[in-house]
């Protein structure tokens, strides 16, 4: 008896749910899931290098003897930057090249002889020994001797000096910077995922916080051929032309990159229920609404992509979501509603009546 008079409440609060829509399935409106196109974007963080930087520095130890630059010039390749004291290093050449002219000489006398057998061969190869190494000796003046002459190896923008004439300079001391910022490189890194976009000849669009109200235009050139196991992650640099040197060596830039996909299942936005964390919508089926769990990928103004759940071509509901709940009858909006028919009350009826009936002892 109580499990039919249970039977009897449920029947008639469904009988009420559906006469406060007019005696009949609630209206709802639905919309296809369709197959379209989806454009992903992502920021990177990039940093700015010059296309060629270098140090300069002293490759001997010698005192600065003159200074051909001024801060922040622009120089052209082969320009000389700085002189150092060169009058040892003269003086050892000369040294060497007496030297080589003497074994020159007797190099030259020894070969005459040699030829009517009054020298031995012996002799003459231990003179022409020497002969080669008083030409190394001088060719090595030569060469401490260009060491002097500190030239720019390319074309660029000299930064601060840090020398003074009559300073001792080492090896390893910084004398100024050599900057090419006619072009400059971009360095920033992806998400695996944009490995099949990221690609040479690609063009991309950087911002700087130093200028707002500009956008910076480029191309990659070249992208790392392994993936960062730790941040999966792909390392790309970039060209980007700096004519006005508006773009500096170590900038923070932002770069825009997109991603576009064909045959992407879209969904309305607003067919979504969330629920827990989770994300659901009811799919219309055969009259009835059809509670499904749902993935989500990308979004876009009105449509969110479905990664997992829906079927092109499926009705999905978009309004009157509030109204539903799985399994409910519904129907369009715009349709006429039925009323519940004579044989349908029957059936209702004899469902109770069984109820009734296996309840009794």
């Amino acid at each position: 008896m109580a499990l039919a008079a249970l039977a009897s409440g449920c029947g008639e609060q469904e009988t009420g749910n559906m006469a406060s829509f007019g005696g009949g399935p609630p209206p709802v409106v639905t919309e296809a899931v369709l197959l379209g196109d989806i454009t992903d974007s992502y920021t990177a963080l990039a940093t700015a290098r010059a296309n060629e930087a270098i140090d300069v520095t002293p490759r001997i130890s010698s005192v600065v003897s003159a200074i051909h630059f001024e801060e922040g010039q622009d120089v052209g390749k082969g320009d000389v930057l700085v002189e150092l004291d060169s009058r040892e290093i003269r003086a050892e050449l000369d040294l060497a090249e007496a030297n080589l002219r003497e074994r020159r000489s007797r190099y030259g006398r020894l070969e005459a002889l040699a030829a009517s057998q009054v020298v031995s061969e012996v002799e003459l190869e231990e003179i022409q020994a020497q002969l080669q190494v008083a030409e190394a000796q001088v060719n090595s003046a030569r060469a401490r001797l260009e060491d002097t002459i500190i030239r720019a190896p390319f074309s660029g923008e000299v930064g601060l000096r840090r020398v003074s004439v009559g300073g001792l300079v080492q090896p390893n001391t910084i004398i100024t910077t050599l900057d090419d910022t006619a072009v400059m490189k971009i360095e920033f890194s992806v998400p695996e995922e944009y490995l099949s976009v990221m690609r040479e000849g690609l063009d991309i669009l950087a911002s700087a916080a130093a200028w707002p109200n500009r956008a910076f235009t480029g191309t990659v050139a070249s992208v790392d051929s392994r993936v960062d196991p730790m941040t999966r992650s792909l390392a790309v640099v970039a060209q980007m032309p700096n004519a006005d040197r508006a773009l500096k060596p170590g900038m923070f830039l932002q770069v825009d990159i997109s991603r576009r996909r064909d045959n992407v299942v879209l969904a309305p936005e607003g067919a979504l229920v969330p629920r827990q964390g989770r994300q659901f919508v009811y799919v219309v089926e055969e009259g009835r609404a059809e509670e499904r769990q749902v993935s989500l990928g990308s979004r876009r103004p009105g449509q969110v992509e479905i990664t997992g759940g829906l079927e092109p071509g499926e009705q999905i509901v978009t309004q009157g979501v509030q109204r539903i709940r799985d399994g409910l009858p519904v129907r369009m909006a715009g349709a006429p509603a039925s009323p519940p028919s004579a044989s349908g009350a029957a059936a209702s009826t004899g469902r109770r009546t069984e109820i009734s009936e296996m309840s009794m002892p």
